[in-house]
């Protein structure tokens, strides 16, 4: 189920040896896009220290904002898995949304229609050029899996969601799955 050729939809996860990259280091990222121009995904697991409120003054609801990778990282993005509430969205796979009409996402969230366990606000974007993602596949920076969380993946994702990813992984990965972040600091 690993190194699985990268499609929308489908998750990167870190390899341990990405340590000096401080935006992928211990990242999994939803593939938002992914075709012969470029890729597109959204980090997944890097909370920031403030929620969408603190961004939108015209959001009530304090829901988390993460980081979503290094890219335009001063434009708000967003996905999720009510497509049927939020007009214009674009289907990444398996009930995952990207996008759509943010005026009206703003609504539904504050008439508490859309839940955060529904939506996930990202600063930034994760992206690859044409072929980039594929050179650094080659050069084993990313294991590509399978989401089998589909829609639940917005939930499902936290903090220590690499580490699980290690350990389901197995093998030499189990090992990284407890390493330090920093190993200098051991």
């Amino acid at each position: 189920m690993i190194n699985l050729t990268p499609k929308k939809g489908k998750l990167l996860i870190a390899e341990p040896s990405l340590t000096g990259d401080v935006s992928f280091n211990r990242s999994v990222v939803l593939l938002a896009e992914h075709n012969a121009e470029g890729s597109i995904g959204f980090i997944l697991n890097k909370p920031l220290d403030y929620n969408v409120s603190d961004l939108v003054s015209e959001i009530e609801l304090p829901f988390q904002v993460y980081n979503g990778g290094p890219v335009e990282q001063d434009n708000l993005y967003f996905i999720h898995k009510v497509p049927h509430l939020i007009d214009n969205s674009i289907e990444i796979a398996n009930g995952i949304f990207w996008g759509g009409d943010f005026d009206k996402a703003i609504v539904l969230i504050n008439q508490k229609l859309i839940a955060e366990s529904d939506i996930r606000f990202f600063l930034g974007y994760s992206g690859w050029a044409s072929l980039q993602l594929d050179q650094e596949l080659n050069s084993k920076s990313w294991i590509v899996v399978k989401n089998e969380y589909e829609s639940g993946i917005i939930e499902k994702s936290s903090v220590a969601f690499w580490k699980e990813k290690m350990v389901e992984l197995g093998g030499n990965y189990l090992l990284w799955s407890n390493a330090p972040e920093n190993p200098s600091l051991n």
